[in-house]
Order: C-alpha cells, then structure tokens, then sequence
C-alpha cells in the first residue's frame, strides 16, 4: 500500500484540477484563450492533409478504442487475470462522466463553418453534426485515447515478455495522446480546454485503473 501512495496523492490532484477546469469552462474564464488557439491552429491548416488527420481521429473513436478494451479485458480474463480485468470498467466510468458532462455543462464546439469534418463515426447516427448547439467540453477523443492507450501500455509493461516491447510501451501510448490532442485542434472540433479537460478526466479514469492493478495482494494471490 505504501507504494500506492504517490499514485493516490497525484489522483486527488487531478481530480481537484478536473473540478477547477470544469468551474472555469462553465464561467467562460477560457473562452478567449480557447478562441485565440483556434485562430493560431486555423493558420496552419493545409487541405491536403486533412484524410490525415480523420485516420488519426479514428484512433480515439468510440469503435477503435471499445475493440482494444475489450481485448485487453479478453486478455487478461483468458490469461488467469479474472480480477485485474476488472480495470476495463474504467474505460466505461470515463465514457459515462464524459457523456454527462456533454449533456450538462453548457460548452459549444467551434463553430460548424470553421470545424472541418472529423473522422467517420457511429455516434454521428445519435446526433446531428450541423448543429450549432453540441456540447464539446471535454473532448471524448482525448479521453479514450488517454485511457485505452495508457492502459494498454501499463498491461504491457507489467505482462509483456520482450524488453523491447516494454520499453516503448509508454512512449508509444504518450505520442498517441499527443498527436490525438494536436488532431482536436487541427481540425477545429474541440477548443483547447475541451483537450485539457479531456486530458484529465482520461488521466484520472487510467489512474484509478492502475491503482486497481497494482492493488496489495493476499499472500495466496
């Protein structure tokens, strides 16, 4: 348990950094922030790269990340690791709390004229993309991507057999993150705070998902 401990103190630290960035997106303290990013990202922006940047956003859409999860929860069921599979359901928690935070908090996206099209999606069959009035905050891509590829690397790092493997485990899992956040951006569907918040609810969803793995063990364990 001691072990747990830093890991603990980091995730009441995000929470308390989730529940302030939720107070200053719900009082507009970061819309001209968010507004400024905007412009800055809308000048680099280059039509030919645009197919890019959809594939990069399937890497984080709900199909993607939902197959990889329940892989993992497959692997580590079928591998003799009934319990620890159980950290999946963070993935799902997170899913949750993002859909209620879209249904409650009052945050539109950038406006449809500006945002480019994203990647291809089932849950553009629930909702109507031309629509001004789609809450943003926080991005769903960013958390996905934050807890199914962290995820991901922890098991790997922990389970996989080949050094290698392990060591770009994580690096892999961050430059994903990195280059999904810079994707919400590029493609203007998200403002910069949707990024953040969804950075930080994915990272608070993944740590709980490590504490739960590395959980102190009954000796006959």
């Amino acid at each position: 348990m001691p072990a747990l401990i830093p890991r603990l103190i980091a995730l009441g630290v995000l929470v308390v950094a989730w529940v302030g960035l939720t107070l200053a997106v719900s009082a507009g303290w970061l819309a001209t922030l968010d507004h400024q990013v905007l412009q800055a990202v809308s000048g680099a922006w280059d039509e030919s790269l645009h197919p890019v940047f959809q594939l990069i956003a399937e890497l984080g859409g709900i199909e993607v990340t939902s197959i990889l999860m329940f892989g993992l929860l497959v692997y580590l069921w079928r591998g003799g690791f009934g319990a620890d599979a159980w950290a999946v359901l963070a993935f799902l928690v997170a899913l949750v709390l993002e859909t209620f935070y879209k249904l409650t908090l009052f945050h539109p996206g950038p406006p449809r004229a500006i945002a480019h099209r994203d990647g291809p999606s089932l849950t553009d069959l629930l909702t109507n993309p031309t629509s001004l009035d789609l809450n943003s905050f926080p991005s769903g891509h960013m958390v996905r991507t934050v807890v199914a590829s962290g995820l991901i690397a922890f098991v790997i790092r922990r389970l996989a057999s080949g050094r290698r493997v392990r060591v770009v485990a994580i690096p892999v899992a961050i430059a994903l993150i990195v280059v999904e956040a810079f994707d919400r951006l590029y493609l203007d569907v998200h403002w910069e705070s949707d990024v953040i918040g969804g950075l930080l609810l994915g990272a608070i969803a993944l740590l709980s998902a490590t504490v739960w793995l590395d959980r102190p063990r009954r000796a006959d364990n």
